[in-house]
Order: structure tokens, then C-alpha cells, then sequence
């Protein structure tokens, strides 16, 4: 497949990111400002908070995670823009992730500002983030990994690799459910919520159509593609409901995308059906070597498949992402009857046609 490039709305952030550096804050136009806040320990490096200006103070979309080191930086970026974070309104988050929840309850406590948030993710927050439920999460995840195959010593350990992450999160409930199609209330902006699941459950994006902008979370990113994944907290078949709500956004008519991470761009359709592609393409790969198999558990797959370095050298939570995803793949192929598994401990999966 012929890779896309999209062009990018800011050169000096595209050669931040390509450069591996933090890019500066910015006036992408009047009354909106662009925001990094660094995520250090995290491949993608910096979350883009994005401050809308409204009448007595600010309106942002997500927060960073909870560390010191992104309050400062949201603060100071803030500061630029001429606010404080006493001046924050409200907090629209795209989605759960730390890196885009974690701060929205401390940014509530200093200012008094509203959470929203979509209620599919909301109601994944007690198990995620509350300490009495982290621990059955965890071993949810073990019993799902033991299903795909993974070693059960090697099941346990990745089955409790992310919840470091706990701590990267002031816990705070929404105080607004935001719906697919709600108009939000942010005086001098048209600003509308887009339900885009798949990446998580409750994923949104937020579309500015007077301005032609769309705020698009983690759901479309100049570069890179969000993983999308089977999990304890996932829907029943995330890359269905993934590649649908892609399709929708496809058909906005905006000129710029605003993603949370990498860099602003243009081009949205093409992008697109360029993700839209490369997952067609996975699902194809997945059928073939499945099929070369003749039955595997979704953890031999897995190891199998093209990744962006050798299996062997890919870290272990990243491991357990790769796996996940491609059970997010077979179970699309499953219900079109492609593929059928033998349920067991491990699932056996078996090619029953062509994708």
C-alpha cells in the first residue's frame, strides 16, 4: 500500500516531532491555542492540550497525565496564552487514557472547571481507576491473555504491566456525560461531539465546523495509528466499530485536523482511507498466515505477523498491546465468518476462507 503523506498545518511542529523535541505553544488561530504537555516515559512523547478561548477564561481539550512535570507545563503554556489554570472552564476529554485524563481532576480541584467525558468511557472508570478494582482487572486480563495463548507465567506478568499508569491519574468522575452529536456549551465556538469508538469504548472528537477544524483525540493522527484492541474493557469487536466511526469522520468537511499527539494537518479524507487501508491489509496478512498455519492460538499469530521491528525486541507491554490487537482483527474476520476458533484454553483459530 502506497503510504499517504499528509501535509502537515505546522512545519515547526511537524519538525518538533520528527526531531524528537517538545514543540512550542501556539496561536493556531484566534482564541485557540496549542499546547504540549510532555508524557516522558511514553513513545509518543507529548500529549497537544488545546485551549479554546471563552468568556472569563479558558475551555480545554484533555488535560495530560497526573506528574508535576505536565501540570508545570500546562501551566506555563497557559500562561502564554494570557490564562491560568484557575481561569480553566472546562475539560472535554477525548477519552480515558491517562494521557488525556490524568490531570482533568486536578485541573478540577484548582479551578472549579467541568469534566465531560462520553458515558461508554465513564462507566470504565471505577474499574480502571479505583484502587479496590484494579487488582479483578488485572486478572481479567490474565484469564483473557491465557485464552490467546500467552505462557501463563508470561500472562501474569503482562496482565499487571500497565497498572503503574494508575498513579499518572486523579480520579475524578465526569460532571457532564457528553453524547454523540451534543452541541457543547463554549460561548463563541460551535464546538459538536462526535462519538468515534474503538480506541476506547467512548472515544469523541470534537468538530468546529464555522471554523472547519477537527479535534480528532487519539482517532486520527498524522502518522502513526491508534491501537485498537480486544480487552477486558473493550466492545465485543473494536475494529468494526473503529473502522465505521473512521468512515463517519472521513465525510466531515474540515480544512485542519487537530490530533492529540504528533503533529496538525490537513487532508483528513485521504488519511482516512489510507488507515482504513492498512487495516484491510492487516486483515488480509492475518487470513494468509493463519491459513499457512492450519490453527493457532492468537499469541503464535501474533509472533508471526509483520511488526515495525522484530518480535523478540519488542518490549513486553508492548507485546501484550500487539497481541490484543490482533484479536481485534481475527474477532472481525469471525464474525464475517473468515475464521472460526475452537474455544478453550488457549482458543484455537483456523482459516475458513479468504478475507
Amino acid at each position: 500500500m502506497t503510504k499517504v503523506m499528509v501535509t502537515a498545518a505546522s512545519e515547526e511542529q511537524r519538525a518538533a516531532w520528527l526531531g524528537r523535541t517538545l514543540p512550542e505553544v501556539e496561536r493556531v488561530r484566534p482564541g485557540l491555542w496549542s499546547i504540549p504537555v510532555p508524557i516522558p516515559i511514553n513513545p509518543l512523547r507529548y500529549v497537544l492540550v488545546y485551549a479554546l478561548e471563552i468568556s472569563g477564561g479558558v475551555a480545554i481539550i484533555d488535560a495530560g497525565w497526573n506528574t508535576d512535570e505536565a501540570y508545570d507545563a500546562l501551566e506555563a503554556g497557559l500562561r502564554i496564552a494570557g490564562y491560568e489554570v484557575t481561569d480553566v472552564k472546562a475539560v472535554l476529554v477525548t477519552h480515558i487514557h491517562p494521557d488525556h485524563y490524568g490531570l482533568a481532576g486536578r485541573i478540577r480541584e484548582v479551578s472549579g472547571a467541568w469534566i465531560g467525558l462520553h458515558p461508554a468511557d465513564a462507566r470504565l472508570l471505577h474499574d480502571r481507576y479505583d484502587e479496590s478494582a484494579i487488582d479483578a482487572l488485572a486478572d481479567r486480563e490474565r484469564k483473557l491473555l491465557l485464552r490467546c495463548g500467552v505462557p501463563p507465567l508470561t500472562a501474569q506478568e503482562l496482565a499487571g504491566g500497565s497498572m503503574f499508569l494508575r498513579q499518572l491519574v486523579t480520579m475524578a468522575a465526569p460532571d457532564r456525560l457528553i453524547e454523540d452529536g451534543d452541541r457543547l456549551d463554549l460561548p463563541g465556538w460551535d464546538v459538536r461531539a462526535i462519538w468515534t469508538p474503538g480506541h476506547s469504548p467512548g472515544h469523541l472528537c470534537f468538530v468546529e465546523p464555522e471554523r472547519r477544524l477537527l479535534f480528532s483525540g487519539d482517532h486520527v493522527l498524522a502518522k502513526i495509528t491508534p491501537i485498537v484492541a480486544v480487552h477486558p474493557q473493550s466492545s465485543a469487536n473494536p475494529l468494526a466499530d473503529y473502522l465505521d466511526s473512521l468512515r463517519a469522520v472521513g465525510k466531515l468537511d474540515v480544512d485542519e485536523v487537530l490530533p492529540a499527539h504528533e503533529f496538525r494537518f490537513l487532508e483528513l479524507a485521504d488519511r482516512v482511507d489510507y488507515v482504513i487501508g492498512h487495516h484491510e491489509e492487516r486483515l488480509t496478512e492475518v487470513g494468509r498466515v493463519l491459513a499457512e498455519s492450519g490453527g493457532s492460538t492468537c499469541w503464535e499469530l501474533a509472533t508471526r505477523l509483520t511488526w515495525s521491528r522484530p518480535w523478540e525486541t519488542i518490549p513486553p507491554f508492548m507485546q501484550r498491546s500487539a497481541n490484543n490487537e490482533t484479536l481485534a482483527h481475527l474477532v472481525w474476520l469471525e464474525v464475517r465468518g473468515l475464521v472460526s476458533r475452537v474455544p478453550g484454553e488457549p482458543d484455537i483459530w483456523q482459516a475458513s476462507g479468504k478475507p
